[in-house]
């Protein structure tokens, strides 16, 4: 195999080997400690401009499963302490090195997984580059941040999917770098879904009248993307609304919060989270970098949820304007689905505004 180089911009430099596409990237370097679910992980809009590193050391061994994918490809590298060279898996395709060459995404594989995460950890997200040289140019590497992301990710065109089963709603979903999944979740609650490009203008969605309306996931810092914010703030409150991960950054940016940059972000599957109001705690997939303060919103919104591991904010309720949002991932394909009943939720939200247009002379 050839010989390759994940270079920090600290001047950490780890030698491996070469996977996937033959090239060079630069990308700011984050940790994901989920143990399964690579391929949701791997096509995770969300993870655009990121090179990934799997904290868990055996990566591939079932193989590709084109099924499972959650969007297109867009992460910027790929980092892993050991590659499977023969999965098995009665639905696998083919081999995790071959997925990546078809997406043109550049890996290592053979450098100590725990090593970097603790650097990551302790010194917080930075910039790195899969490279050919132990000591590349390091201008890029400098000057590197995720930025445009959205627009990279998010659908080029409008589509509607059928509800599966009997039609009861119809719901209109703000792709900022939607998972395949959220689609997935309200179809099978009976609700037609109208897939929407990050740039929609709010009178194009509120003139198509739908029953709800949902924020998607996606990549970068929400603080950029002030076309989405605007066109939120004339939604929110004219419908039933949920927002999921950069969806519920956005609301709160629009209601005039405020998102900070987390240290090393929350990635994977096992992020525990607690209910303000209750008892319960929920293990949760999330992905993000940024989190909401949300002492920002007192007075327009209620803190529902919080992270067990650092307090940050994990859910807001807006309950004057039907609206409500979280940072994690009840779709949460490969798991965990401890909080999937949040679509039930929204579809209650729904039914009830449905109710009172009936009932309103």
């Amino acid at each position: 195999m050839k010989k390759a180089y994940l270079v920090l911009n600290n001047g950490e430099v780890f030698e491996g080997y070469k996977i996937g596409a033959d090239t060079e990237s630069v990308g700011e370097v984050v940790f994901t400690t989920g143990m399964v679910g690579y391929l949701e992980t791997l096509t995770d809009p969300s993870y655009a401009g990121q090179i990934v590193v799997q904290t868990f050391p055996l990566i591939g061994n079932y193989g590709v499963i084109p099924q499972d994918y959650e969007g297109k490809c867009a992460v910027r590298g790929y980092v892993v302490r050991s590659l499977c060279g023969a999965p098995s898996n009665f639905r696998s395709e083919y081999g995790l090195d071959a997925f990546l060459k078809e997406n043109g995404v550049c890996g290592i594989c053979g450098i100590d997984t725990r090593r970097l995460t603790r650097i990551l950890r302790e010194e917080g997200v930075m910039n790195g580059m899969i490279s050919d040289s132990p000591a590349p140019p390091t201008e890029d590497l400098r000057g590197y941040r995720v930025a445009g992301v959205v627009e990279q990710v998010s659908s080029g065109c409008k589509r509607v999917l059928p509800a599966k089963g009997d039609e009861k709603y119809s719901v209109a979903l703000i792709d900022y770098g939607a998972k395949k999944s959220i689609a997935e979740c309200l179809r099978e609650r009976g609700c037609r879904v109208t897939v929407y490009p990050a740039d929609t203008p709010a009178c194009e969605i509120l003139g198509a009248d739908p029953d709800g309306i949902m924020l998607s996931n996606g990549p970068g810092d929400p603080a950029e993307n002030t076309f989405q914010i605007e066109q939120i703030r004339k939604i929110i409150g004219k419908k039933p609304l949920f927002g999921i991960c950069l969806g519920h950054q956005l609301a709160a940016l629009a209601l005039g919060g405020r998102t900070e940059k987390l240290k090393y972000g929350h990635h994977g599957v096992n992020q525990p989270v607690k209910e303000t109001g209750g008892i319960r705690t929920y293990i949760t997939s999330q992905n993000h970098g940024y989190e909401v303060i949300a002492e920002t919103l007192a007075g327009t919104g209620v803190e529902s949820f919080v992270n067990a591991n650092d307090g940050s904010c994990e859910g807001m309720e807006y309950r004057g304007l039907n609206a409500f949002t979280v940072q994690f991932h009840p779709e949460a394909n490969g798991g965990p689905r401890d909080t999937a009943f949040l679509f039930d939720r929204f579809i209650d939200l729904m039914e009830k505004d449905k109710k009172c247009q009936r009932t309103t002379p």
